[in-house]
C-alpha cells in the first residue's frame, strides 16, 4: 500500500483510517446495543429497529475500513464487509420481529449473505491459484 509515499504520509493515512474506523465501530455498537441512549445523545427519535440497522451499517463500514489495512484486494474487502453487514442486518430482522416488518426478511437476507460468502470463498481461491501460478513461473 502506498509504495513511493513518505513514511509520514503512510502514518497519516493509517492513523486516519484507524481513528475513523473506530469511531464508526463505537457509534455503531452503541446504536445496536443501547438505541434509546444513542437516540437521546443524538437527539434522534428512538426507533429501535432503525437505530439497530444504522448501527450495523456503521459497524460494517468500520470493519471494511480496518480490513483495507490488511487486505489489498478491493473485491475481498467489499464482499467481506457486505457479508458482515448484511448478516448483522439479518440478525436485526430476526431479533426485532416483534417491532414489525416481514417475518421472512431475516432468512432472505441470510441467503444473500451465504451467496456473498460463496462468492468470497471462490474469489479468494482464484487469487490463491493465480499467486501459485505466478510463483511457479518465477522459480
Amino acid at each position: 500500500m502506498m509504495d513511493g509515499h513518505s513514511r509520514s504520509a503512510k502514518l497519516l493515512v493509517r492513523s486516519a483510517t484507524v481513528v475513523s474506523a473506530l469511531t464508526m465501530l463505537v457509534f455503531g455498537m452503541w446504536m445496536r446495543i443501547d438505541p434509546p441512549s444513542f437516540a437521546e445523545f443524538a437527539q434522534f427519535p428512538n426507533h429501535t429497529h432503525f437505530l439497530h440497522d444504522a448501527g450495523v451499517f456503521q459497524i460494517g463500514i468500520g470493519l471494511m475500513m480496518l480490513s483495507a489495512l490488511v487486505w489489498r484486494d478491493v473485491l475481498s474487502i467489499a464482499l467481506g464487509g457486505f457479508i458482515v453487514t448484511n448478516t448483522l442486518h439479518a440478525i436485526n430482522h430476526a431479533t426485532d420481529l416483534e417491532l414489525g416488518g416481514s417475518p421472512d426478511t431475516w432468512w432472505q437476507l441470510g441467503l444473500v449473505s451465504l451467496l456473498a460468502l460463496a462468492g468470497l470463498v471462490a474469489h479468494r481461491r482464484q487469487l490463491k491459484a493465480v499467486r501459485a501460478r505466478e510463483t511457479a513461473r518465477n522459480v
